[in-house]
């Protein structure tokens, strides 16, 4: 596979950490980041995503002294996808590098994606290969893939993670299809095929705790399986038509004396759990039709030291109580 369009190692890349009351860990990622990747033309985009620890406090400092340090808070917590999102929307640099900020990635790991990228790949994914997290979530993740690509045949990379390597055109381009269930990974094999994965280290969190709950998981596998794929609500549907089909043949069954009353009792249960199975889905479905319509941004933005879009701030510039924020290709303050 050829490209004529430069790597990350001719063009530079923007490493993008997504924060969420990420304290104890922003210097560290800073210094590991700057350590194994400084000899990069490099920036770093910090998101806060709205923490109400010292998160903000920690990038500020980091900012203050380093140029390449970019940030953007947002006005509340909008969730991991909305902050990797807008890192995408903002970088500079020609490739970005997702790293999250927990370090269970190392950063010298990216030397790997960065060698796939190089080989004519619009987008390369980390794969652990000695994941360092609890065995539920390691048995929920395998059950994700398994559902996800084998049964419901949605293209997913194979064991791909938020460890990514992506060239930044094409991360700005999913980020603003502003799909009603954004899920990046099933997005990227929808515009290009040219991805691939690499095996890369993991390690255990040192710092803090995991954001990332079963419930956020759950909700996470069940947008994707909705809103990437008709097979679920197409089997739901058959599904409907196969007990609605058996409940007239029993109904006349029971009519004419030849079902008895607890065959007829337990068939009705087992047609009025079909219904609900079916329900759940039509419900979900419709929930993510409805995410599909007008709705806010995806994120608001407070406070940052790049020229932000107006329609991500949460103030406009006619707001004298906005904060400032800071256009740093042009040296200029503009009130936000």
């Amino acid at each position: 596979m050829t490209s004529t369009f430069p790597g990350p190692a001719q063009s530079g890349l923007s490493v993008v950490i997504p924060c969420f009351n990420e304290a104890d860990n922003v210097e560290p990622s800073y210094r590991e980041i700057t350590n194994e990747l400084g000899h990069y033309s490099l920036e770093m985009f910090y998101v806060d995503d709205g923490s109400s620890d010292g998160t903000l406090e920690v990038i500020r400092s980091l900012a203050a002294t380093d140029p390449r340090v970019r940030y953007l808070s947002f006005s509340r917590n909008f969730g991991f996808e909305a902050a990797f999102s807008a890192g995408y929307r903002y970088a500079t640099k020609p490739w970005i590098l997702h790293v999250d900020a927990d370090q269970q990635f190392p950063a010298a790991e990216a030397e790997k994606l960065i060698e796939a990228a190089g080989q004519g790949n619009d987008a390369v994914f980390g794969v652990r290969t000695n994941r360092q997290d609890p065995r539920l979530r390691r048995w929920g993740t395998a059950a994700f893939h398994f559902l996800g690509r084998r049964v419901l045949r949605i293209e997913i990379p194979p064991g791909a993670t938020a460890f990514r390597l992506v060239r930044a055109e094409l991360a700005r381009k999913i980020v603003d299809l502003r799909l009603g269930t954004p899920y990046f990974l099933a997005t990227v094999p929808r515009l290009t095929s040219r991805y691939t994965c690499v095996q890369v280290a993991h390690r255990a969190r040192e710092r803090g705790e995991s954001k990332v709950g079963f419930g956020f998981l759950a909700s996470h596998a069940i947008e994707l399986f909705v809103g990437f794929t008709r097979r679920l609500t197409t089997a739901a549907s058959a599904t409907a038509l196969f007990a609605a089909g058996l409940g007239v043949l029993a109904a006349g069954a029971a009519t004419f004396g030849l079902l008895g009353a607890s065959a007829s009792a337990a068939l009705l249960f087992a047609l009025l759990s079909v219904v609900l199975v079916v329900l759940s889905l039509t419900v979900r479905y419709l929930v993510v039709v409805g995410a599909g319509q007008p709705r806010p941004r995806q994120f608001y933005v407070r406070e940052a030291n790049v020229l932000v879009d107006a329609a991500d701030r949460l103030f406009t510039p006619e707001d004298p109580a906005g904060p400032r924020l800071i256009d740093v290709h042009l040296g200029k303050g503009v009130t936000a």
